[in-house]
């Protein structure tokens, strides 16, 4: 039964610094298979699911290429580290009481490095898995997918997130966001597209946490969901 409050946290570009990684991977892939597409127009669709980034960047379906994207991000993922203080922020969340859940479409070796470089799997309750999801973000399977898997109150619930389409699935699930700056999208876009709040980094988040929204989430988040 949904009855716990709860963060559902983005991993890629939130706890981890990888978007920078997937840019690089997207654009050789194309490659691999005769497309091309400039690496900026990558950046800005990265955190959306493939299903959804191929077709906006190259204007059709190449399903080679998406093959070809876990192929050349295996062979970058060992430049991945977690952002600072991101097993920490996971634990703080936990020992308040709130369930952690990472809410990631990411295929299970990719998640497996990920856990792996936070150090935190104690302090997470719940993941989702790429199996979870049919329609990726901005859709709000993945988060409803996180709500079912930690067991989460939606009305006491909130995502952190790094990207506008993190925040566009939030507020599609009926939920508020946390905008952090690190996949690469600035103050004023998360705040625009309707981030409830936005820091720098976890780190950021992490030290002002018993004064953010975060902070009163066992009151009810009902009220960050609506200010998005």
């Amino acid at each position: 039964m949904a009855s716990r409050p709860g963060v559902l946290f983005d991993v890629d570009g939130t706890l981890v610094d990888t978007n920078y990684l997937h840019t690089l991977a997207w654009a050789r892939a194309f490659h691999d298979v005769g497309e091309w597409a400039p690496m900026n127009a990558i950046h800005r669709l990265v955190g959306m699911g493939g299903d959804q980034l191929v077709p906006r960047v190259l204007g059709h379906e190449n399903e080679e290429a998406s093959r070809r994207r876990s192929v050349r991000y295996g062979e970058l993922v060992r430049d991945a580290v977690a952002f600072p203080k991101a097993g920490d922020l996971l634990r703080a969340v936990h020992a308040s009481g709130l369930a952690v859940v990472l809410a990631t479409s990411a295929p299970d070796e990719e998640l497996a490095v990920a856990r792996n470089l936070i150090g935190a799997d104690e302090a997470v309750d719940a993941v989702t898995r790429k199996d979870d999801v049919e329609h990726t973000k901005p859709e709000p399977d993945l988060f409803e997918a996180a709500l079912r898997a930690g067991g989460v109150d939606r009305a006491r619930a909130l995502v952190v997130g790094d990207s506008v389409w993190d925040v566009q699935a939030a507020r599609a699930a009926g939920l508020g966001c946390i905008g952090v700056e690190t996949g690469g999208f600035s103050h004023h876009e998360l705040r625009e597209a309707g981030a409830v709040a936005v820091y720098a980094d976890v780190a950021e988040l992490l030290e002002g946490l018993d004064e953010s929204p975060l902070g009163a989430l066992d009151g009810g988040a009902g009220q960050w969901a609506a200010a998005g």
